[in-house]
């Protein structure tokens, strides 16, 4: 497979060519065990093959094509015997004069000009293509892939030995996914909208698909919920925002509206609702297959709950609003740090999961040129499955959970659950509190330029250290 970053790995395959109309072996009492054996082996990898091919064709974000590995070496003489070595039976009916192909070149690590990209095709001449060439439509594709010492670059691993090698193209992936529900084409945007790449990927994560229901408690503008959408998925979501779910730009410019631009079953449900102070009835559990979300982190837009400055700090006692006025009313909003977002979000997640369904959410992470370790977010009731990290910047990156219910949710799981946060929060949690994270994102790349007489010199405005979130 090869990943949108240029990472070329190759995946061999077996494949099973049969004229019968049936791969099983005709009954005969000379048929032995071990040929069943055999026979459904070659069914078996036929098969998981098919769904392969049919998985990148339709989900795979990441993936851009799957090879049956003819041969590789650390140079093209190694290549070369390492492609005599595979047998003829699996490269002559690719080869035949009735069938036409095309060989490409896809590097890793270097830039290869035309010239050279050409002169490494002509090296095969050892290959018996007895077929035409066809450069646009052309029965089989071929691929050299060449990976070439390069030190460690935006956070990749490094390639420490040059490899090359050569295949055959059995699946690709459709690249059209991703420009055709590029950002820049969206009828309605937010400041966060999730890029479209990252939702769909959030979207697998939380395996998506045909009867499941996913739910996103911080919806916006809808980015995540459209990928879920597109790989089956029924949809439903809420934020604090009422005029984000309700009223959008106007009629034609709204969430449902980027649902519509694509052709995507809209949601059950946009509710106004606060993750702090959920509205769902206390016998009301495990009602979401999934839960996928990106959580305000307080960096380019922080998170709020329900109640003013006043109302929170007690100056004042809640009030009820004039049922004449509640059409147009914007309730009060007060700060709502990471800290109590993201106990909020698992405490959700516990009640409305069903059992084995995914919460997947990004986290952010300050770098440590230590490396020392990162305590992620824990509870009684999840299993984390998979940290994906997203570098950001030098400073800072966020990463992706996965997290898979495990334990079913009761009131002596919550107990302990809150036990844990306390932990969390006092030990692991004290940098997010209180905008920390904004002001680590924030600050001078070199903090011998800040002066303290104000009256020599003013601050620069502190200028952004990496992409918004």
């Amino acid at each position: 497979m090869s990943l949108s970053n240029g990472v070329s790995l190759s995946i061999t395959t077996t494949i099973l060519h049969s004229t019968s109309s049936t791969f099983l072996p005709k009954k005969s009492p000379k048929t032995s065990l071990k040929e069943v054996s055999m026979t459904l082996s070659y069914l078996s990898s036929f098969v998981s093959l098919f769904l392969t091919r049919k998985w990148c064709g339709s989900v795979g974000i990441l993936v851009k094509g799957m090879y049956e590995l003819w041969g590789e070496g650390t140079c093209y003489e190694e290549l070369r015997d390492s492609i005599e070595s595979f047998p003829d039976s699996r490269k002559l009916p690719f080869l035949a004069s009735d069938s036409t192909f095309r060989i490409s070149v896809e590097t890793f690590g270097k830039a290869l000009t035309f010239d050279e990209q050409r002169e490494r095709i002509n090296s095969l001449t050892y290959i018996p293509f007895e077929g035409k060439v066809n450069l646009k439509n052309a029965d089989h594709n071929f691929f050299i892939m060449e990976m070439d010492e390069s030190e460690e670059n935006n956070g990749l691993q490094p390639i420490l030995q040059r490899r090359i090698f050569f295949g055959r193209e059995v699946g690709f992936a459709d690249r059209k996914l991703l420009p055709t529900f590029q950002l820049k084409s969206r009828t309605y945007l937010g400041p966060t909208a999730m890029d479209a790449e990252m939702a769909f990927l959030m979207a697998n994560q939380a395996k998506a698909a045909s009867g499941k229901l996913v739910y996103d408690p911080f919806v916006g503008t809808g980015s995540i919920l459209v990928s879920a959408a597109r790989f089956g998925a029924m949809t439903m979501g809420a934020d604090i925002d009422i005029r984000v779910v309700r009223d959008g730009r106007g009629p034609d410019c709204n969430v449902w509206s980027n649902f519509k631009q694509y052709g995507l079953p809209t949601p059950v449900a946009l509710l106004r609702m606060d993750n702090n102070l959920p509205p769902w009835r206390s016998g009301l559990n495990e009602l979401f297959d999934a839960i996928v979300c990106d959580p305000p982190y307080g960096v380019r837009a922080g998170g709020r709950k329900s109640g003013g400055r006043k109302i929170l700090r007690g100056t004042v006692d809640p009030y009820t609003v004039p049922e004449d006025k509640r059409t147009d009313h914007i309730p009060s909003t007060g700060a709502y740090s990471l800290v109590e977002c993201v106990h909020d979000l698992l405490h959700l997640a516990a009640r409305m999961l069903v059992m084995k369904g995914r919460l997947v959410f990004f986290f952010p992470v300050l770098r440590d040129e230590n490396g020392s370790e990162v305590k992620f977010p824990e509870h009684p009731c999840f299993k984390l499955v998979a940290v994906s990290e997203q570098i950001l910047s030098s400073r800072y990156s966020r990463v992706l959970l996965t997290m898979v219910k495990v334990e079913p949710y009761s009131e002596e799981v919550e107990e302990a659950a809150r036990l844990m946060h306390v932990e969390f929060r006092e030990n692991h949690l004290k940098w997010l509190e209180k905008g920390n994270i904004h002001s680590s994102v924030f600050k001078p790349s070199d903090p011998s330029q800040v002066h303290t007489d104000s009256k020599s010199f003013k601050d620069p405005k502190p200028k952004y250290r990496g992409k918004y979130v």
